[in-house]
Order: C-alpha cells, then sequence, then structure tokens
C-alpha cells in the first residue's frame, strides 16, 4: 500500500483518487459540500513527515501517531479524534493482535493513520477505486466501521464453531485429552482478548453517533448506529463465547476429577482387600514360639485356603455394597 493515498469526494458520491503535489503540503481544497480523505502509513518516514506539514497540532499529531491505542472517541472543537481496531489478517498473523486505526475527522478533511496493515482499509479504498464514494465524513467512518465488523464476523464465526467440535465431543466421547485443552485454552484467550477491544469500539461509535457535529447527518448517525449494533453483536457473542469456554472447561474438569475418583476406587478397594491377609499373614509370620501349626505339614495350603475365602468374602462385600458398580 502507498505511503500516502488521498480521495477527493465531491459530496454527491463521487470520488477520484488525488495524489499529493508535494509532501509538505495540505491535501488539496475540495468543492463545496466535499472532503478529503488522507490515509497515512504512520510508521513511514514519508508518512509522519507528511503528518507534520499537514497543518495539524501538536495534541493531534501525537494522537494519530501514539504507539498504544484503544478504541475510544474525543471531541478537540469541532474535530473528533478516533481509534478504531480491526482483526489482524496479515500472513502469519494472529487474529486476535487486532491492528490499531487512528482517525481525524473534520467537516471538510478526514485523515486516517495506520502503522500496520488492515485488511479492512484494503477493501474500502478498494471499493473508492471502483467509484463507490461516500457523501460525507460521517458516512465514510460507519463505512470503515463496519467493514472492521465485517472482517471480524469471520474470526469470530471460526471460533464459535471450534467450540461447537469441543462440546461435541465432549458429549460423545466424554474424554478431555491435553489436545481438547489446548485447544479451548486458544479459544479462550482469542476470545478475551477480541472482547477487550470490542467493547471500547462500540462505545466509540456510540459516542460520535450522539455528539453534536454540524458535519453529521442524520444519515450518517444511522449508519453509525447500525455499525455500533454490528459491533455491540460481535462483543456479544464474545461474550458468549467466553462462557461456552468455561463450561466446556469445567467438564473436562469433571471428567478429569471423575476419572481420578475411580483411581482411587479402585486402589482403596485392593488396599481393603489386602489389608486383612497381610494382617494374617503378618501374625502367622512373626519369630517368637507357639505359632500355630508350625509343625503340621499342611498349614502352609490351609493358611492360603484362608486367604483366598477371605478375600472372596470381602469381594462379595464390596459388590454388595455397591462400590464395584462405580
Amino acid at each position: 500500500m502507498d505511503e500516502i493515498r488521498i480521495y477527493g469526494f465531491d459530496g454527491v458520491g463521487g470520488v477520484q483518487r488525488l495524489a499529493p503535489e508535494q509532501m509538505d503540503a495540505r491535501p488539496p481544497e475540495t468543492p463545496d459540500g466535499g472532503f478529503v480523505w488522507a490515509h497515512v502509513d504512520g510508521a513511514s518516514e514519508a508518512g509522519r513527515d507528511w503528518l507534520e506539514a499537514a497543518g495539524l497540532d501538536r495534541l493531534e499529531i501525537e494522537a494519530l501517531l501514539a504507539e498504544e491505542t484503544r478504541p475510544r472517541c474525543t471531541l478537540h472543537g469541532d474535530i473528533a479524534l478516533m481509534n478504531l481496531r480491526g482483526v489482524n489478517l496479515n500472513p502469519g498473523a494472529e487474529p486476535e493482535d487486532m491492528i490499531s486505526v487512528r482517525l481525524f475527522v473534520s467537516a471538510r478533511m478526514m485523515i486516517t493513520v495506520q502503522m500496520r496493515a488492515l485488511q479492512a482499509l484494503v477493501d474500502l479504498m478498494t471499493a473508492l477505486d471502483r467509484g463507490q464514494g461516500s457523501t460525507t465524513p460521517g458516512d465514510l467512518i460507519a463505512r470503515l466501521a463496519l467493514r472492521l465488523a465485517d472482517r471480524a464476523e469471520p474470526v469470530v464465526a471460526a471460533l464459535n464453531e471450534r467450540a461447537d467440535q469441543l462440546e461435541d465431543t465432549m458429549e460423545e466421547e466424554g474424554r478431555g485429552d491435553s489436545v481438547m485443552r489446548a485447544d479451548l485454552a486458544d479459544i479462550r484467550r482469542t476470545s478475551i482478548v477480541m472482547r477487550r477491544y470490542m467493547f471500547p469500539q462500540r462505545d466509540a461509535l456510540s459516542t460520535l453517533e450522539i455528539e453534536d457535529l454540524d458535519w453529521l447527518s442524520q444519515r450518517d448517525r444511522s449508519r453509525l448506529r447500525e455499525a455500533t449494533e454490528r459491533v455491540t453483536r460481535l462483543a456479544e457473542e464474545l461474550d458468549a463465547l467466553r462462557d461456552r469456554a468455561q463450561v466446556v472447561h469445567d467438564q473436562i474438569l469433571d471428567i478429569r476429577a471423575e476419572a481420578m475418583n475411580r483411581q482411587m476406587l479402585v486402589l482403596s478397594v485392593v488396599a481393603a482387600v489386602f489389608l486383612p491377609m497381610g494382617l494374617v499373614t503378618g501374625l502367622l509370620g512373626i519369630n517368637v514360639g507357639g505359632i500355630p501349626g508350625a509343625t503340621w505339614p499342611h498349614a502352609f495350603w490351609a493358611v492360603c485356603a484362608m486367604l483366598l475365602v477371605i478375600g472372596a468374602g470381602q469381594i462379595w462385600l464390596f459388590r454388595w455394597m455397591g462400590m464395584f458398580s462405580r
């Protein structure tokens, strides 16, 4: 993507790609009712130089180039400073490593800054290159927010599908091995990180919608409300996904606890069976006089038969008590 992209809008849906005449000049003027959108790569030196020369004050430049951002909307006079986030769909990246886009919006100019490539912005620019322009800055913000939601929806849907598969596996096989636990932990981590940005993004869009700005039309507010509802739905799905993951996690813990209890029961039964046998053999093995059967040649087999009887009696008793069926 170019380090600086400039689009001019005529206010009635027309759009054209513009090239800045000089890097130290403001974007070209537009006709009455029109506005300009300048998209800047904040990670490039040329982009930073352009911002310094664009006539913005220090507060606005710092907001556009901040290293760490969270979704928010702040008014600076009749100017709106916004931060939005989109899922990271770059090759080899994690979707929950959400990319920030910073916005400076006024009645005649909109400036966006990104530090990394964001697919939603590429989608929006592709539509503009096809001639699908916006009529107002508010409409362009709403389109961007909707594109961000469009790109996030498949990620959330994939997380829901993975959670469904885990739940089905739990119901059908009743197991909770290390692979399932690792997959579940990844789902929980992804949903928590994405949720961290979705609710503030909803609040930022809602704040812009209700602000008293002259350059926001009623149609713009309706589009922003639609984008807010989309983001809210995604945030609620992430909330539900986190709760579902917690339920599956609890089920895995129950399965592991039940398996451990069964193993402990087996060990307890075995120990209980051999405990009286050990007592008898221990008494007969003490090195003192008077041991019964010491001179009888069949005493060993008699003791073995007695131990078998004791063992069989204990097994019958434990079965009658229902311990084997547990």
